[in-house]
């Protein structure tokens, strides 16, 4: 069983970094309740239906959720997961709001509500037709957007300029649809492999999605100032922002009186579109046996934490004690010791594909194989201490 050195070099990196990660996920769960409980303010909450630890639906799959507010003195993040209403599909969200909490506490239903007409029960899902599911998810959400506009012109004297991202997950079927708009991230882990399924809406960078969002947002009239939409606003998809929709005239006198700019340079605008847009993007995913499971959290993680860190931490807390709950509250505490200093929302749908439980043993075995592999063909020093890993 001898391994050439390239091979001997993977192995050893995977399995130390297994070991060196083990120790630490541990080490996360083990503060998690104490550090948490301990900031202030603060507030961490189990979502998934009012249910207990590690829900299991009826698609098989368990759930885990967590809401941190973190350092910020007010908590504008929201996720919901319901399991009824789409036929045997689940939806899964997750709300990031900007502005005040007026926003996610209307969207937090309502946009479940609409996806559930506009899918028609979830008739569309079953019938897999993505283009007609990829319509109707658009519908919903425009839909809601228009419900949220109307509402914040009548609370607050329409002064309020809440607004919220919106990523939405419909799994079942062993499909994954995904319905995105702002600056959350939906990652899926495949065999331990990271995929990244969703790209973020802001109005910066040299990627394809930014770029696209910036030419957008000039098309229909405005400017972008240091990454941000008329020096304001950095996420460029979103629902409410009423500034940037139905009251762009008053944006602009506003900043005229706040001597952002001046009457000479607001006589030269003209807006054609909404500057910030609810309209989605949506994606379909096939998953199949080798998908583990998904990982839908807001920017208040994946601004500390990288995707393939992420899933790592996730993979490694299930191998550990296997309960999805505890390893949400984990990886938003990992967020935190990171010095992330936004709201923290996570979801994490374990597919059920994987019996995390066995995983921990099977490496062992593998491991107290493998050592004793490199003793017999004269590697004996390592051999021994790698069987000696091992605690049946």
């Amino acid at each position: 069983m001898a391994l050439s050195s390239p091979q001997l070099q993977r192995f050893l990196a995977t399995e130390f970094n297994f070991i060196s990660n083990t120790k630490n996920a541990n080490r996360n769960h083990l503060t998690t309740t104490t550090v948490i409980s301990a900031r202030s303010p603060c507030r961490c909450s189990a979502i998934a239906i009012d249910a207990p630890s590690s829900l299991t639906d009826v698609a098989g799959i368990r759930w885990g959720s967590t809401s941190v507010q973190g350092t910020r003195e007010e908590m504008e993040d929201d996720l919901i997961i319901r399991s009824d209403g789409l036929d045997g599909f689940s939806f899964a969200a997750v709300f990031d709001g900007h502005g005040g909490v007026s926003s996610i506490k209307f969207l937090r239903d309502e946009l479940y509500k609409e996806c559930v007409t506009a899918l028609q029960g979830g008739i569309l899902l079953k019938g897999g037709d993505f283009n007609a599911i990829k319509k109707a998810l658009t519908v919903a959400f425009e839909n809601a957007d228009k419900k949220l506009l109307n509402w914040l012109e009548t609370i607050g004297e329409g002064d309020d300029e809440s607004g919220s991202t919106a990523t939405v997950m419909l799994i079942g079927n062993e499909v994954l649809l995904i319905s995105h708009v702002g600056d959350s991230c939906v990652v899926l882990s495949r065999a331990g492999k990271v995929e990244v399924l969703t790209d973020s809406h802001r109005p910066y960078g040299s990627n394809k999605a930014s770029l696209q969002e910036i030419r957008r947002i000039r098309e229909a009239g405005g400017w972008i100032v240091n990454g941000r939409i008329c020096g304001d606003i950095a996420v460029s998809r979103a629902f409410g922002d009423i500034r940037f929709k139905t009251k762009k005239n008053e944006m602009l006198k506003k900043g005229v009186e706040e001597s952002r700019w001046s009457e000479k340079f607001i006589s030269r605008v003209v807006f054609n579109e909404d500057l910030v847009i609810a309209s989605p993007d949506t994606f379909k995913v096939a998953l199949g046996s080798d998908a583990e499971f998904v990982l839908l959290a807001s920017d208040g993680l994946w601004d500390y934490i990288k995707s393939s860190e992420a899933v790592a931490f996730v993979r490694n807390q299930l191998r550990e004690h296997g309960d999805v709950q505890v390893a949400c509250d984990a990886l938003a505490q990992a967020a935190l010791d990171q010095g992330s200093q936004d709201n923290v929302s996570i979801i994490i749908a374990d597919l059920g594909h994987t019996d995390w439980q066995s995983l921990p043993l099977q490496r062992q075995s593998f491991l107290y194989e493998f050592g004793q592999a490199l003793a017999t063909v004269g590697i004996v020093s390592l051999g021994i201490w790698l069987s000696s890993q091992v605690s049946f």
